[in-house]
């Protein structure tokens, strides 16, 4: 087997059939946009609050699209946490609501090009989180509010407001099964390859993989140490 066939070999992994179980998809959505972006989270008591600085967090956004992203009809915007499975809301839009917010916040663009403005507004998020400032803020009603904001040095620029609902109990629960089933799913067909790679090299090889298998088990060892020092000096204990 040659360096490129085993290149082939590492890379083969189809999880595509997990992911048709997303429930994210229900409805004849499809995802055109699943990435982590820097978020400032913030709790809002009331309207008349003193604004503090929030929580820095990495949050999953996905962009589903009914129909044709070029013709979209309904566009989805979804807001998971890895760090809390509960955190779940979404912002549904199609071209009535959209007008609606267009008014309302003078924007200058067409519901055609939403979906393009959100891609390149979580991008530069994610490229450039210093100056393009994603601020989500929960509010006690259960509806919370996206603000992408320009830090211009002297002076921060509103750009888009998105407004957000926390998803049904029932959404929740189906997201979290999901999650914990695609990742248990996935770690099995990883840990079959990974098999499947031991039985290679130990034919072709059995120095190299008692080799590997040392190497994996410093590493191992290293990140326990790692996560031990940083759990006992950690401001919290």
């Amino acid at each position: 087997m040659n360096k490129n066939e085993m290149n082939n070999f590492l890379c083969q992994f189809d999880f595509s059939s997990l992911e048709d179980l997303d429930p994210s998809i229900a409805d004849g959505y499809h995802i055109c946009y699943n990435k982590e972006v820097p978020f400032e989270i913030k709790m809002s008591e009331s309207e008349n609050a003193p604004k503090e600085i929030g929580a820095l967090e990495n949050i999953t956004v996905k962009l589903l699209v009914l129909g044709e992203e070029l013709n979209a009809r309904s566009i989805k915007i979804e807001l998971t946490s890895e760090s809390d499975l509960f955190f779940h809301f979404t912002q549904i839009i199609d071209e009535n609501i959209f007008d609606s917010m267009q008014d309302k916040q003078k924007l200058m663009i067409s519901f055609s090009e939403y979906l393009e403005v959100l891609i390149k507004m979580f991008n530069s998020c994610v490229r450039d989180p210093q100056s393009f400032l994603a601020i989500f803020t929960i509010k006690q009603n259960g509806k919370a509010q996206l603000d992408f904001i320009k830090n211009m040095e002297y002076r921060f620029i509103e750009l888009l407001v998105c407004e957000f609902v926390q998803s049904p109990d029932y959404i929740i629960k189906e997201s979290i099964a999901f999650r914990y089933n695609f990742i248990k799913s996935k770690n099995t067909i990883i840990y079959k390859r990974l098999q499947d790679i031991s039985l290679l090299i130990k034919s072709k090889n059995p120095s190299l993989l008692m080799q590997l298998q040392k190497t994996a088990s410093k590493q191992m060892e290293f990140m326990k140490n790692k996560k031990y020092t940083s759990d006992l000096y950690s401001p919290d204990k």
